[in-house]
């Protein structure tokens, strides 16, 4: 039997073309389309999980009064934990055509430092990628 995850927080978003978005954030990113619910182009809800764990939950946007989640599109920014090599990442980003905000580079908070870099998604979201998993509590 499949257990699910243990609770976790999902950031959500929306966005004007969530088919394009998923195929986007799974090719140049590398998040596991987990689970999309949809009727046409209209996305319902979509699961994209982080390979190291926790991921994104993501809709199209509906607009009107009685929007229950009524997200801007293009409004969304996360940091993602890398565990492999955040340059090779960055490479596969752009070759999938994410906009560069800022390259890769070192910084030196946390215990090791981290390598991070920023993209833009082709909604105007922003991606902070870096090495830096967090101090522990």
């Amino acid at each position: 039997m499949t257990q699910p995850p243990p609770p976790q927080v999902w950031p959500s978003l929306r966005a004007t073309d969530a088919p394009a978005l998923i195929r986007f954030l799974v090719d140049a990113f590398g998040f596991e389309a987990t689970a999309v619910y949809a009727e046409g182009d209209t996305v319902h809800h979509a699961q994209l999980s982080w390979p190291a764990g926790g991921g994104i939950m993501l809709g199209s946007v509906r607009g009107g009064e009685d929007d229950p989640w009524p997200l801007r599109p293009g409004s969304f920014g996360a940091y993602v934990v890398v565990t492999g090599d955040p340059d090779a990442l960055f490479a596969r980003a752009v070759e999938a055509g994410a906009e560069v905000v800022t390259a890769p580079h070192d910084v030196d908070y946390g215990k090791d430092g981290s390598r991070d870099f920023t993209l833009r998604d082709p909604e105007g979201n922003l991606w902070s990628f870096g090495t830096y998993p967090g101090e522990p509590r």
